[in-house]
């Protein structure tokens, strides 16, 4: 994915592609595509194209590795950014904690610089950890496309997996919302049964787990009509 003129990987440096501009992959250019049906015609307001967007709706400028041409991207879909809090809020800890620690005067036993080197080193490894919790949540997405369901994991930044089924292979969708915050949030779990080698699909902590589930059914009830 770009972003003005520079690409994420480029930037991070061994972070592998995820997302590739269409214009780098071919000049092809996707056409804007209008929603039909009434699950899809039920998230059209509202939903943003934004780079961060967790529920993104036929997104703009966004491609993958394995799409075919004539392949259309119909959802793409992260975790809630309300999981983000737990990692947000353990940064902030961090962040302040070498100031708690100065302010009880424990740094004072240390020889002449300790308290520097220790400082830069702990706001170093704060750095890190803030990065990869992000960078992990931004990379980790699923994707629904009008022939597929495709799953990107990326573990430790350095490794990705990929998994994928076409929509005449999917068994049965369900979704749950179990728990206060998720209902409050509108976020839940969607698994995908399927008749391919990988069997399920696990959509977690995506938004809007019921009109994800009923527009796969949509695409899936589409796809068995042309046959």
């Amino acid at each position: 994915m770009e972003f003005g003129n520079y690409r994420l990987s480029s930037i991070i440096g061994l972070m592998p592609d995820i997302f590739i501009n269409e214009s780098d992959k071919t000049p092809e250019v996707l056409p804007k595509i209008e929603p039909k049906t009434e699950a899809q015609k039920s998230v059209i307001e509202g939903h943003t194209h934004s780079p961060l967007s967790a529920f993104c709706f036929y997104p703009d400028h966004i491609d993958f590795e394995t799409r075919a041409k004539e392949e259309k991207i119909v959802l793409l879909l992260r975790q809630h950014i309300i999981v983000n809090l737990k990692w947000i809020l353990g940064t902030t800890v961090l962040l302040i904690t070498p100031g708690v620690i100065k302010a009880f005067g424990l740094f004072a036993a240390f020889p002449t610089g300790f308290e520097l080197v220790i400082t830069l080193g702990w706001y170093l490894v704060t750095l890190a950890y803030a990065t990869e919790s992000f960078l992990n949540w931004f990379f980790n997405v699923y994707i629904v496309t009008d022939m597929r369901v495709i799953d990107v994991d990326f573990h430790n930044l350095i490794y990705k997996e990929v998994s994928d089924a076409n929509l005449n292979k999917i068994q049965d969708v369900t979704y749950n919302m179990g728990g206060v915050v998720r209902t409050i949030f509108n976020y839940g779990d969607v698994f995908i049964q399927t008749a391919a080698e990988v069997s399920e699909f696990e959509f977690l902590g995506v938004p809007n787990p019921d009109k994800v589930a009923k527009i796969i059914e949509d695409l899936i009830t589409k796809e068995a009509k042309k046959k």
